[in-house]
């Protein structure tokens, strides 16, 4: 049997265990890595292997930065910043027609930014956000499918934990792909919220007006804002100018967004201990997850798949844009039937070298994917982020919500065209400041 059969062999495999037996991602991962790695090479090869990759990959200081911003996130989520970023939103632009699903989008936006979760802005702003949409009789697929499209913005507005873990697989700067995820982050928010206006426009029903406010009560509403853009501007701008590493980074927000909530009273003891619960929960599952992809790399590796394929892509006699549309559709299929964290490190590998030897910017490659996969997170069959929204959700059909889900599938393509034609969206910034 050749390497190449081999490791497809394994790819299918993986797939396979994933759907049929419910495997954790990363202990699949693992598992059809080493025994792989076993049948290509040795067993005891296969098992010196686990021993240095288990150790080389929990050794790494650089992984502390993913516990420290998730921690810095439940803190937020557990001092209740998720209500006053919705209610700053909804003074603003909740007026308008289709207006309380844009501030929805608007507050998952400024959440996002210091969340970093998926999972974690869908459950606040479905807890927040959904009942005032109720209440304005919002057409349910219109506010279900603007809060699990909305949510899927903390993985593409820094600080997320995709662009750190994309950084420390392909050893690219964290700090710049954050600065890149900024400018991308915004064009995906800007274009949901047209997607609600034009659905409003089409449908009036769909999101009728709200309430309207007055300038005072606008201007007074940023305050219950300005103590998160402080928090987000200390570490952006603590990166900028090298006050922090990344680490570093993560250790100061989570102390400032501790004090914060302190000084306000909004943080309990049990939430405390809830944050710090989520947090042990969540950086497990995403270092357990890395350290299976490193493995199943590994076994990738040894088959020389990554190498056949940057070769065969790289030579196609098509033109550079045509293979980049290839491998972004081939992100797209696989970020619908697998978690997208996992997708990203199994196919980094194939990928990143593909998207170098075509003369791609690395930042650029590594911000737009995780656009790219963001379509994962609300497509079916996975579509984890539109499951939590319709787990919450009680009184709408779980198929309601993916209907709703569909009406922003355009907004992202419309986004990923965006950034292929103007890369400097993406680059702008890491070139500037670095």
């Amino acid at each position: 049997m050749s390497l190449a059969l081999v490791g497809i062999l394994g790819i299918v495999v993986l797939l396979l265990i994933l759907f049929l037996l419910g495997i954790p991602v990363g202990f699949a991962m693992g598992i059809v890595g080493f025994l792989g790695f076993c049948y290509v090479v040795s067993i005891k090869a296969g098992l010196n292997m686990i021993g240095s990759t288990l150790w080389e990959t929990f050794s790494k200081y650089g992984l502390t930065v993913i516990p420290l911003f998730i921690f810095m996130g439940q803190i937020a989520f557990y001092s209740g910043v998720n209500e006053k970023l919705y209610n700053a939103a909804y003074k603003w632009v909740g007026q308008i027609r289709g207006g309380i699903a844009m501030a929805t989008i608007m507050a998952c936006s400024a959440f996002a930014a210091i969340c970093g979760s998926n999972a974690a802005t869908a459950a606040t702003m479905t807890t927040v956000a959904l009942p005032q949409m109720n209440k304005y009789k919002y057409e349910p697929m219109l506010s279900t499918g603007a809060i699990a499209c909305g949510s899927t913005l903390g993985v593409v507005i820094p600080p997320s934990v995709v662009l750190i873990i994309i950084g420390l697989s392909t050893e690219q700067s964290i700090a710049r792909l954050f600065y890149g995820g900024i400018g991308a982050g915004i064009i995906l928010a800007v274009l949901l919220m047209l997607t609600v206006y034009i659905l409003c426009c089409i449908f009036p029903k769909w999101g009728p007006v709200g309430p309207k406010t007055g300038f005072k009560e606008k201007l007074s509403s940023l305050a219950g804002v300005l103590e998160m853009t402080v928090l987000f501007l200390l570490v952006m701008l603590g990166l900028y100018f090298g006050f922090f590493t990344p680490t570093e980074a993560g250790a100061a927000g989570s102390l400032f967004a501790i004090i914060i909530s302190l000084i306000q009273g909004q943080l309990t003891w049990k939430g405390f201990i809830a944050s710090v619960t989520d947090t042990l929960r969540i950086s497990c599952m995403v270092i357990m997850i890395v350290a299976g992809a490193v493995i199943f790399g590994r076994f990738l590796a040894v088959t020389r798949i990554p190498f056949d394929i940057a070769s065969w892509v790289v030579n196609l006699p098509i033109p550079n844009t045509a293979i980049m549309m290839i491998i972004f559709a081939i992100y797209i299929v696989g970020g619908a039937v697998m978690d997208a964290l996992a997708l990203l490190l199994i196919t980094i590998p194939i990928f990143f070298p593909v998207a170098k030897q075509l003369g791609y910017d690395p930042i650029w490659f590594g911000v737009t994917i995780t656009v790219v996969t963001t379509l994962g997170a609300v497509t079916p069959p996975v579509g984890a982020t539109t499951y939590v929204v319709g787990g919450m959700a009680k009184d709408v059909p779980l198929e309601h919500v993916f209907k709703g889900v569909t009406f922003f599938l355009p907004a992202y393509i419309a986004c990923i065209l965006i950034l292929m034609i103007l890369p400097e969206i993406v680059t702008f910034l890491p070139n500037l400041l670095h």
